[in-house]
């Protein structure tokens, strides 16, 4: 998610801080790229206190939506098909769920599974225990849950016309993190849990559907009674918090041959004119830590209503429409969200606790895309600003939530989403940046990514 600035911090690093930058972080576990087969379940994870999993027995490799959507009953309803590996006779599959009204879950064939539903947590949902014959160790295994989401699901907001620039249609956003996907997906909602997807999304036909996934048909298909059907897929694998989707009236623009913008036809012009620099940014982000890999960067600039920053979604940021200013002096709100398509979706925190990994590394990357773009003043001004917001940060927060790894056992995730994730991260970084040399961290920096693409990281070494 979105912070606009990034601080200065001019103490020079410990010998620690030197060793951390050999090897910051450790992979919680090891999952090979979806263009590589997967033989069984990885055997170690990272201990994520947000999730009822338990991936070291069986986890969800794939995620297959089937879905349609009633904005009258504020639902979606159908089916989640998930791909279950796991250790060699294990005969059962733990999901998160929450305040998710379940039908009937089956295997592949159709054939009824036994399965319960755990009291549930304020915080963390209802533990969904799937039932089935053992697993062999080299086996995908599918199960079947038909249910249908609440007009209360946290992840969705459902939008009236008069909620929207255009005021005549309605609209539907999800917003995932950070444990949140659960409301409207069953399956293991942990970032630890890295995940394939795809989805068919049935809306009304006057209605656009986009999704953090490759697009698979440019125009709804359609599914009878005035409805259309939209297909999406990711073949990397991602955390579920990053499974997105939008529903309303919505247009595109390209801004370039892999940039474009997404949203309501009154505001498409403003916004793309706005959002120009976004494919010189890209440009200036590969040249800084390497290859974008998600193939397009686009932009859903969202109505009015839309009470967030933006969130990197891949494929597809979604961006509060206060971006468009007129003048271009609000992008790195766009420097942010697409730097996080290394720091956070490419390498992504294990656990909650290591929320600054995602969002450090991504405030320190924003403020050297603006630096790349728009010179080292405007870079120093933003870390002005960014060092007075974690100043604020500081005083109000109690000594232990100041820290950066935070024990979020028994709270909520949203908990650890301050400044200090943001702007002290950040400024660890540029500390360990200053002690070393640029153009040394600069090296390791890339280096993370590449060997750590598309895999959790944690912040113990």
């Amino acid at each position: 998610m979105i912070r606009l600035s990034t601080p200065s911090f001019s103490v020079m690093a410990s010998v620690a801080a030197l060793t951390l930058a050999a090897g910051l972080g450790a992979c919680a576990t090891l999952p090979a790229d979806p263009a590589t087969p997967v033989a069984k379940a990885p055997m170690t994870f990272a201990n994520d206190v947000h999730s009822y999993a338990r991936p070291e027995i069986a986890r969800v490799t794939n995620v297959a939506l089937d879905l349609t959507a009633d904005f009258a009953a504020k639902t979606l309803s159908g089916t989640s098909t998930l791909d279950i590996q796991g250790q060699a006779g294990a005969t059962e599959v733990v999901l998160d769920t929450r305040d998710l009204d379940i039908a009937a879950v089956t295997d592949a064939g159709g054939h009824a599974l036994k399965f319960e539903l755990d009291a549930p947590d304020p915080f963390l949902g209802q533990a969904l225990t799937v039932h089935f014959g053992p697993l062999s160790a080299s086996e995908t295994r599918q199960i079947v849950i038909r249910y249908s989401t609440r007009p209360t699901a946290a992840a969705l907001q459902w939008l009236s016309p008069s909620q929207t620039a255009g005021g005549q249609k309605p609209y539907l956003f999800s917003q995932g993190q950070a444990i949140l996907t659960r409301t409207w997906a069953p399956t293991q909602d942990s970032p630890g849990i890295r995940q394939t997807w795809s989805a068919r999304i049935v809306a009304p036909s006057d209605l656009r559907v986009v999704m953090s996934a490759e697009h698979l048909n440019e125009r709804g298909e359609p599914a009878g009674a005035g409805m259309s059907a939209w297909r999406f897929r990711m073949d990397h694998r991602v955390p579920p918090y990053l499974i997105a989707i939008g529903i309303g009236d919505i247009a595109f623009q390209a801004i370039d041959e892999r940039t474009g913008v997404f949203t309501e036809p009154s505001r498409l012009a403003a916004a793309a004119h706005e959002l120009e620099p976004t494919a010189p940014m890209v440009d200036a982000a590969e040249a800084l830590y390497g290859p974008y890999r998600w193939g397009r960067y686009d932009l859903l600039v969202l109505p009015p209503s839309f009470p967030f920053g933006g969130m990197e979604n891949p494929r597809l940021t979604f961006a509060t429409p206060t971006i468009i200013a007129g003048d271009q002096s609000l992008v790195s709100l766009v420097a942010h969200e697409l730097a996080h398509s290394w720091s956070g979706n490419l390498v992504t925190n294990a656990t909650w606790a290591d929320f600054w990994l995602n969002e450090g590394t991504t405030t320190y990357f924003e403020n050297r895309i603006m630096e790349s773009i728009y010179g080292r003043d405007r870079a120093l001004q933003e870390q002005a600003l960014g060092w007075d917001s974690l100043q604020a940060e500081l005083a109000a927060l109690p000594p232990g939530d100041t820290k950066l790894h935070i024990d979020l056992t028994g709270r909520d995730p949203d908990d650890g989403m301050t400044d200090i994730a943001y702007e002290k991260g950040a400024a660890f970084l540029r500390t360990i940046e200053q002690t070393v040399g640029r153009e040394r961290f600069d090296a390791w920096l890339r280096g993370y990514f590449d060997r750590h693409a598309f895999q959790p990281m944690t912040d113990v070494g």
